[in-house]
């Protein structure tokens, strides 16, 4: 019987357990946390969007594109729901995003953890590894209690995002130890700090648009939904899709900025109209109460400030130049980006080690035979929506069951 040491309890490292252990291997799991799994707790604001239904190659971002989806058709979506079902997870559709019914990440959890005891797996907690040796009969794994041996390892240590949670980056460390390259690893999923002075006054306004980030001038990633505006920057969804590319830029030193469109549905010129026949309507309506009912009254007073339209001038006492300015500010408010949140604010990590030093059929290091990698270590990352968990699901089944001997 095959000895496998998963290290990381969390999704992937579970679910690498699982599969190991199905296929009949001896499988322990050591988890530096208390307890198995407590990223997967946050996952969803506690509900746990634990896939997607939308699935698609662009859905993953990697230095080698083509990588991620090979592993994510291994055990795709279907496989992920028929399992969880088969563990007494029945999901319910939100739009594609899939959540188990009860909207409790522990129950996602609960279910993993009571399958790895029933297939006979082992875990120890409150175990730390600092460093894996390939030996002649396969590996030893140093950690602050003592040498484990096993036939092979599956690394599924995290990344750095939300280093509370466990993914401390200790993974990365033993990784390079044992002659990996590392593509940087940045936060990404993360809110974004703009340099104006002028969210403060907005902070805590949510409005729908559309954010694009540029990198020396050029288009590197829009998405659209409910913008988060913060004290220091930008937040939301949309913010959370394009913040690996502004980390990107931010690393290597060149120039970030975003533009926000909060009227996504018009073009510029569409909504200058738009504008004109508003003021047509209700020329004495005095411009700070104009945009009353279309906007946050904070988003208002910013647009008459940007386009220096004093707020007791009548609507219909605005020239084309200060309309223009304020369907300017409207929909291409441009803002520069000054950093990204750091790790602790991070879902998850753009970056990780190189995939061009794993096999893509099964996940094993083509450095050291024997050691196999699943989830965030790698240079894999998605996009906000159940795509990470996808990945972390898809990652360790076939990183256990190659580990395993199938």
């Amino acid at each position: 019987m095959q000895k496998i040491a998963v290290i990381g309890g969390g999704p992937s490292g579970m679910m690498a357990a699982i599969t190991a252990a199905q296929a009949g291997a001896e499988v322990l799991i050591l988890e530096q946390k208390e307890k198995l799994g407590k990223k997967l707790l946050s996952t969803g604001n506690g509900r746990c969007n634990f896939t997607n239904l939308h699935q698609e190659p662009i859905c993953y971002h990697c230095e080698d594109m083509t990588f991620p989806w090979r592993i994510v058709e291994k055990f795709n979506v279907q496989q992920t729901v028929s399992f969880f079902l088969s563990l007494g997870v029945y999901s319910r559709n939100r739009n594609g995003y899939l959540y188990p019914q009860s909207d409790q990440a522990s129950a996602v959890l609960e279910v993993l953890r009571l399958e790895a005891e029933r297939l006979g797996v082992k875990i120890q907690t409150s175990v730390r590894c600092t460093e894996i040796l390939p030996s002649k009969k396969g590996f030893q794994i140093y950690t602050d209690r003592g040498t484990v041996r096993a036939g092979k390892v599956v690394l599924s240590a995290g990344s750095k995002a939300a280093p509370a949670l466990g993914s401390d980056g200790s993974g990365y460390t033993m990784a390079r130890r044992l002659g990996h390259t590392l593509v940087p690893v940045l936060p990404a999923l993360v809110q974004l700090r703009c340099r104006e002075t002028f969210y403060k006054k907005i902070a805590g306004v949510r409005a729908n648009g559309s954010v694009s980030v540029y990198i020396d001038g050029a288009l590197q990633a829009r998405d659209q939904g409910e913008i988060q505006l913060t004290d220091y920057g930008i937040s939301g969804i949309p913010v959370f899709q394009v913040s690996r590319y502004a980390s990107i830029g931010l690393f290597q030193k060149k120039q970030v900025t975003a533009v926000l469109n909060f009227m996504p549905d018009f073009t510029k010129e569409q909504f200058t109209a738009f504008l004109k026949r508003r003021i047509e309507e209700r020329p004495e309506k005095k411009m700070e109460d104009f945009f009353t009912g279309l906007f946050h009254q904070k988003l208002s007073a910013l647009w008459l400030h940007i386009a220096h339209v004093d707020g007791k001038k009548q609507a219909g006492a605005c020239s084309d130049q200060e309309i223009e300015g304020m369907a300017k500010a409207i929909c291409s408010l441009e803002t520069e980006i000054q950093a990204a949140n750091p790790f602790e604010k991070a879902q998850v990590c753009r970056g990780g080690v190189a995939t061009e030093e794993v096999c893509p059929e099964t996940l094993e290091s083509l450095r050291i035979p024997g050691l196999y990698f699943a989830g965030e270590i790698l240079d894999v990352d998605g996009l906000c929506g159940g795509y990470n968990l996808q990945w972390a699901w898809s990652s360790g089944y076939v990183a256990g069951k190659a580990a395993a001997g199938f």
